[in-house]
């Protein structure tokens, strides 16, 4: 699809091999991102006040893979503190797509969670023994996601949950995903949310440990100790021994890429990527199998080609336009880049554009030995938990959709915890659709120039906006204070 542009792209990055001048997107482009500091864990000047009796148990299975799951448990804090309740430590579903049995306690530390939001709510392992033997469901206690709309408001709470809370003393939310919206909500609210991805989300040591050698892999470096190193390792900050230092070889910095082509996304998105016949026929078929419900709204909706689809941005970027992105940038051919998610759709193949402009590719399976991902085979959130580390630790961090919960959440803890040295690169997929349907004209000049641009855009420091995600964009009063 972009012969021309690739051809264009690697000659400039050639001719970019015998300058000095690095990219400008290493850093954060404007200084007032460092006025921004965390403090959703301070303590309130006024608070909503905790009673002594509380009205019930809320019990929580939290559907999706580790960032949805993620949402659900914040999500669930600010619902127990609304309705006075008692959290019983949420437990995650399984779900035949994410086919992992992990619970909370396999990927986050219980105790640790516990005794941050002792403060703010009560937290217990389990129910009481004279409610465990309640048949949930019978007594009408079951809250499925059909029961609460999507980015519900604390009335929804009020009106439908605290009734049948009061009545049988426990509720069981099964599913919820997405399930409390962000705006109009109580400050105190908001503020419990970000203290608890923030500051009560630590992941267990197993996945600290191996995060930080996944990174001292990369950087292969004796890591500054920044605040956001801190968060994410605990204490197993990467660092070199001196020997190990004086020999070490490799970048100083890095740049984490979260590449959402996988063969689900793909299809979902109806779009077509350069591959004729046969990938329309191997992407329906996948659609069919899983996708029922897509393929019957489809049959009673008016189709909206693919053409049209890409250029209101509704398609996920191929291999071959995030390396084209990267290199409009001015990222040189020899930069490190840490490849997120998991496989990527057409595999090699696919990815033999980005790899032949920028071959320094690497994830955690090639950076890891065999004995050491072990321990995380066939446990697919703790492998997420791994690229979540990667990603927040990177010196830039590139996303691909920025609608994705990964990427909301990396941008958002690098926001939070990277004192303005952690910049994010967003394309805007409506321009850069606009940009690339240049592509058999347009000089190499202008392309990087109208990338820069786009991407600078969404670089602007900006507060919160009504109804925007706390988790991905937490400059606000409620989470974040402003020094003068």
């Amino acid at each position: 699809m972009y012969d021309r542009l690739l051809n264009l792209a690697s000659s400039a990055l050639t001719e970019k091999e015998f300058r000095q001048e690095p990219s400008n997107f290493w850093n954060e482009p404007y200084d007032r991102a460092s006025i921004w500091k965390p403090c959703a864990d301070r303590k309130p000047s006024t608070s909503r006040g905790r009673h002594d009796q509380s009205n019930g148990y809320i019990l929580v299975s939290a559907n999706g893979g580790l960032n949805q799951q993620r949402v659900a448990i914040c999500n669930a804090v600010a619902v127990a503190s609304l309705l006075n309740a008692t959290l019983v430590l949420p437990r995650f579903l399984y779900s035949n797509v994410w086919k992992d049995p992990s619970q909370f306690g396999d990927i986050y530390q219980e105790t640790y969670f516990m005794d941050i939001m002792k403060d703010e709510i009560d937290i217990v392992k389990e129910l009481p023994p004279d409610l465990k033997s309640v048949e949930i469901e019978a007594v009408g206690s079951l809250i499925t996601d059909s029961d609460i709309v999507k980015e519900a408001k604390p009335v929804d709470y009020i009106r439908i949950v605290l009734p049948i809370l009061l009545k049988n003393r426990v509720v069981h939310f099964l599913g919820f995903g997405n399930r409390l919206g962000f705006d109009p909500l109580p400050f105190e609210l908001q503020r419990l949310r970000c203290k608890c991805n923030f500051h009560a989300l630590k992941f267990v040591p197993k996945i600290q440990q191996v995060g930080s050698l996944l990174v001292r892999r990369i950087r292969k470096y004796d890591a500054a100790n920044s605040m956001l190193d801190k968060q994410l390792f605990g204490k197993f900050m990467p660092s070199l021994s001196y020997k190990e230092h004086e020999v070490a070889k490799g970048p100083s910095k890095y740049l984490a890429l979260h590449l959402r082509f996988e063969v689900d996304m793909v299809a979902y998105s109806l779009c077509e990527f350069g591959g004729g016949g046969t990938e329309r026929k191997e992407l329906q078929t996948y659609r069919e199998i899983h996708f029922p419900l897509l393929i019957e709204r489809l049959k009673n909706s008016k189709p909206v080609s693919p053409t049209e689809l890409r250029k209101l941005g509704r398609c996920p970027l191929t291999p071959e336009e995030a390396a084209l992105v990267l290199a409009g940038l001015g990222f040189k051919r020899g930069t490190y880049i840490y490849l997120a998610g998991s496989h990527v759709y057409g595999g090699k193949s696919r990815m033999q554009s980005f790899t032949s402009l920028y071959p320094n590719l690497v994830t955690k399976e090639s950076l890891l030995t065999h004995t050491e991902l072990a321990p995380f085979r066939n446990f697919s959130s703790q492998l997420a938990a791994l690229d979540f580390i990667a990603c927040a630790s990177a010196d830039v961090f590139a996303m691909t959709d920025s609608g994705s919960q990964l990427s909301s959440l990396v941008s958002g803890y690098r926001t939070y915890y990277g004192e303005g040295h952690a910049p994010s690169l967003r394309p805007n997929k409506k321009r850069l659709a606009q940009i690339l349907s240049d592509n058999s004209t347009i000089e190499w000049n202008s392309f990087e120039d109208r990338v820069k641009k786009m991407i600078e855009e969404g670089q602007r420091i900006r507060v919160r906006g009504f109804g925007r995600s706390i988790y991905r964009q937490p400059r606000c009063p409620e989470c974040m204070c402003k020094s003068q």
